[in-house]
């Protein structure tokens, strides 16, 4: 049997011997032998986050490491698949396949299919087409219930705005968001207290899928300029030979300011 590390690294084929091999009982990795589809599933999801913050550092470098993690996911849930005879890394392979053929008859169908405009919403049309081919599904099946909380609420109420269940207005989500924060403000049962908090969340979905604006992506931005901001307070403190710990709320909070007048200067400047 050939080692895979006397293999070419930049072949498909040399990723899955890999995984086969690790996969192997007797001789190949004890940790990969104890997995199975739902421990490797976080990991699935935790290399798609990766990739997108390499995408939203602007970092391809990092962007080519990460797509790489996120293809050994797809490679290892196949190898676990083909163990217990599901289905092959080949036949995962032949149906993107067949579904990208299938879904742009204007690229790959013929002549007619080809000249023809795309009609607005075929795409959804044809999801929809598949979805329903073994019977009648619901409005909302369909939308994953692995992806994030808040981009499925906004997946959810996209679906549901679809058939025209849908506020007429942006103006009646911010009252809804209002009402919930009073709802919120009322209770003080923790039980309680949490459905109300999901209720604000969920309008917060609604107002950003109105505003065209991705709530996860929002939400990552407002992380990445807290740390920012923070690790300014932390400089400017560590400078002074001090540190977060031994100062004031009042103290941070002047250098969180200044970390904030520096960054609308600098945005200033560069625009």
């Amino acid at each position: 049997m050939t080692n895979p590390a006397d293999l070419d690294p930049r072949q498909l084929a040399t990723l899955r011997a890999i995984m086969k091999a690790l996969r192997t009982p007797g001789t190949g990795c004890p940790w990969d032998l104890e997995q199975d589809f739902s421990t490797i599933a976080p990991y699935t999801i935790e290399e798609a986050y990766e990739v997108a913050d390499a995408i939203t550092r602007g970092d391809k470098a990092d962007l080519c490491e990460e797509l790489g993690d996120l293809l050994l996911q797809v490679v290892y849930h196949a190898q676990l698949a083909a163990e217990e005879k599901s289905f092959s890394f080949d036949d995962v392979v032949e149906a993107i396949c067949r579904k990208m053929i299938r879904r742009h008859p204007h690229v790959f169908g013929d002549e007619e299919a080809r000249s023809a405009k795309l009609a607005k919403g075929f795409w959804e049309e044809m999801k929809a087409r598949e979805k329903t081919a073994g019977g009648p599904k619901g409005v909302l099946d369909g939308v994953p219930v692995g992806l994030p909380a808040m981009t499925r609420a906004v997946k959810l109420q996209a679906k549901a705005a679809k058939v025209g269940f849908d506020w007429p207005s942006i103006d009646f989500v911010y009252d809804k968001m209002n009402e919930e924060i009073a709802e919120l403000k009322q209770e003080t049962a923790r039980d309680a207290q949490e459905a109300e908090y999901g209720d604000l969340l969920f309008a917060m979905a609604n107002l950003g899928r109105h505003l065209d604006i991705d709530p996860e992506a929002a939400l990552r931005a407002a992380n990445e300029k807290f740390l920012r901001r923070f690790r300014h307070i932390e400089q400017e403190l560590a400078g002074r030979g001090s540190s977060p710990g031994q100062s004031t709320l009042e103290e941070m909070d002047a250098l969180w300011d200044d970390a904030k007048r520096i960054e609308r200067e600098r945005d200033h400047s560069a625009a």
